[in-house]
């Protein structure tokens, strides 16, 4: 558009060019004066001028004195000494003038661009003549000048050269500005990038603050095209540098061969050595012949130390190492007096169910099975019983050196109890013993070191049932008992506890007598009926309908009831008893009383009738004698009327 209005003032100014030559021509023709035309007569010489040839029909305002091809050529004369600028493209740029904070930029455009100097901040030595990258916004704004952005230019710029370095693998360079979360905020060429903290260097990084500030050289391992966002990496460029020192020593690598290693990373599983550019792994099992629970235990980072070679694939660029290897086998340079029958020490590296391996010496170790702990038969608990790092002494029970094998035993250490049990534990005999465990069937009781024995949940109480001898006593409490069998070969005691006091049961049987009442309160209650406590401490069942209250209603647990006894079994040990029957009860004395009052009252009442009745015969009869004297008199005195 702005093309066409210079054309336009081309042309205008043309046309005004021939007006203006043309009409001193018109002048002279238009001159009729008498002098001209006397000269004109009496002179022979030629007066033609030089516009005797100018073609007035063109004297057109707004027509042009060139013909179409004339036009075309000038155009393309004057468009081929511009630059081809389109917008949102980036251009070079010649700073021609530097004033007011303002930068004026020549791209060799109809108009030259303006740009705040604020905007060369990051080149402070910026001069007249200098060329920069701009990017053009606009063409033309508004006032027709040309709007154009260093800033947007150095973004779109940095962002070319990072997609470049991520498909390429170029190298570009970039400073760090702050740490962030688990890695650095590098500012590349005017884009943030990420730099991981595993990407710094092929060695872990603690101090990311030391990188703060430094200009760095990066490739670019990660792109996001939506928000233009990077992720770049130092760690690439060590290792394309080391790829070929690499190939190298992998290359003169051999199985045995032995190599110094920097440690510089420990772990969980091993720990990884740098081999001069490339790394090995050094298993946790490689490390020592004996066991370890953490590489840390023997290795410490950046320490140097000789390892030999196990294993290598050159494909996959693995290493296994070892440090153990180069120290023979604790096996093979055992001492010879540690044979069957001696006595060894050491500590307890590991615990499992069936027992726990004891370490003579670093890699040497023998088996604690749990039969040869203690002389009880009871079941023994390795975890619970043994702890990690325990000293012990054991009793070599097999050995074999072939096989790298050993059984140990601690309970043969002491001499075997069960030998003497008669003399030590006679039957009936009471004794104090701890409580060892407990199963839902009874409680193990342990009377001497290696001698134990069961107390049934049914030889606890004469009185009471337990569900579960947790009810009765805890782990660790003392309880007496009474020898009540002892099985030599099967090394087992029976124990029991509610015989040290004798039977109560023949005493119950006259104090809860059948069709007795006793208060009674309510232990357990469940859909089969309620378990209830009597005097004494004994215990009673009730089914579940002769739980029901006079309101029909289900008695509740510790709820006080008045209960009949209606069944008593000495032998079983069992008392059934009835809160429904002792209302049963309630209900028919009282119906008799009320029958017997009736009775009672019934009777009364006819003997105050037949009294009454009594009265009232002697009491008519005395009335007819009272009438008679009455009518007597009346008589008398009706007679005497008469006389009068």
């Amino acid at each position: 558009m702005l093309q066409d209005d210079d054309k336009q003032l081309e042309n205008e100014e043309t046309v005004n060019e021939a007006e203006e030559q043309a009409a001193p021509q018109t002048e002279e023709v238009e001159d009729t004066s008498p002098e001209t035309i006397e000269l004109e007569v009496e002179s022979d010489v030629d007066l033609s001028s030089p516009h005797d040839d100018f073609d007035w029909d063109k004297g057109n305002r707004h027509a042009l004195p060139y013909s179409e091809d004339e036009i075309s050529n000038y155009l393309k004369d004057y468009e081929s000494t511009l630059n081809s600028v389109s917008e949102n493209e980036i251009v070079s740029a010649k700073v021609a003038l530097i004033s007011d904070g303002d930068v004026l930029l020549d791209i060799n455009y109809k108009s030259d661009g303006l740009i705040s100097l604020s905007e060369f901040r990051d080149n402070p030595d910026l001069a007249v003549g200098d060329m920069v990258d701009v990017y053009v916004e606009r063409q033309e704004d508004e006032r027709g000048q040309l709007v154009l952005s260093r800033r947007k230019a150095k973004l779109l710029r940095a962002w070319e050269n990072i997609v470049d370095s991520y498909e390429n693998g170029t190298v570009i360079k970039g400073t760090v500005i702050s740490k962030t979360k688990g890695g650095l905020i590098v500012d590349a060429g005017g884009l943030e990038t990420f730099l991981p903290g595993s990407q710094i260097d092929i060695k872990p990084i603690i101090d990311y603050d030391s990188y703060v500030g430094k200009t760095m050289e990066f490739k670019v391992v990660k792109i996001n095209e939506t928000i233009k966002n990077a992720v770049v990496s130092h760690k690439a460029l060590i290792e394309s540098d080391l790829a070929e020192q690499r190939e190298a020593i992998i290359g003169g690598l051999e199985k045995g061969q032995v190599l110094e290693g920097l440690v510089k990373n420990i772990t969980d599983f091993g720990a990884f050595l740098d081999l001069g550019g490339v790394d090995g792994l050094l298993y946790i099992t490689d490390i020592s012949w004996g066991r370890i629970s953490h590489p840390s235990e023997i290795l410490a980072l950046n320490q140097k130390i000789n390892v030999v070679v196990l294993d290598f694939d050159e494909n996959k660029k693995r290493i296994s190492l070892g440090l153990k290897q180069l120290q023979p086998h604790p096996w093979d340079v055992l001492d010879e007096t540690i044979a069957e029958g001696s006595t060894v020490k050491g500590k307890i590296v590991n615990i499992e169910d069936y027992g726990a391996f004891l370490e003579i010496q670093p890699g040497v170790e023998g088996l604690i099975h749990v039969s040869e702990v203690t002389w009880s038969n009871q079941p023994v608990n390795a975890r619970e019983f043994f702890k990690l790092g325990q000293e012990y002494d054991a009793k070599v029970v097999t050995i074999n050196r072939d096989d790298r094998k050993m059984s140990l035993s601690v309970k043969q250490l002491s001499a075997d109890p069960w030998s003497e049990i008669e003399t030590l534990f006679p039957l009936e005999s009471r004794h104090t013993g701890e409580v060892k465990n407990l199963t839902p069937y009874g409680v193990f009781v342990e009377l001497k070191e290696g001698i134990g024995g069961m107390v049934h949940i049914s030889d606890l109480s004469w009185t009471k049932r337990f569900s579960h001898p947790s009810e009765f006593t805890k782990v660790g409490n003392d309880i007496d008992i009474v020898i009540l069998d002892i099985d030599k070969e099967s090394r087992k005691l029976s124990l029991g506890h509610k015989q040290i006091e004798e039977n109560p049961w023949d005493t119950f049987e006259n104090v809860f007598p059948v069709g007795s009442y006793h208060e009674a309160t309510i232990l357990r209650r469940d859909d089969r009926g309620a378990i209830v406590q009597l005097p004494y401490g004994l215990e009673a069942f009730a089914p579940i309908k002769h739980v029901r209250k006079e309101d029909n209603t289900l008695a509740e647990v510790e709820e006080v009831l008045t209960v009949k006894v209606i069944e008593f079994n000495r032998d079983d040990k069992r008392i059934l008893v009835s809160h429904l029957r002792y209302l049963d009860d309630i209900r028919r004395e009282a119906d008799e009383q009320v029958k017997k009052e009736k009775t009672v009252a019934r009777q009364e009442t006819r003997k105050a009738i037949k009294k009454t009745q009594s009265k009232v015969e002697r009491t008519t009869l005395g009335d007819m004698d009272v009438f008679s004297q009455l009518k007597e008199q009346l008589s008398d005195n009706a007679d005497e009327a008469k006389d009068e």
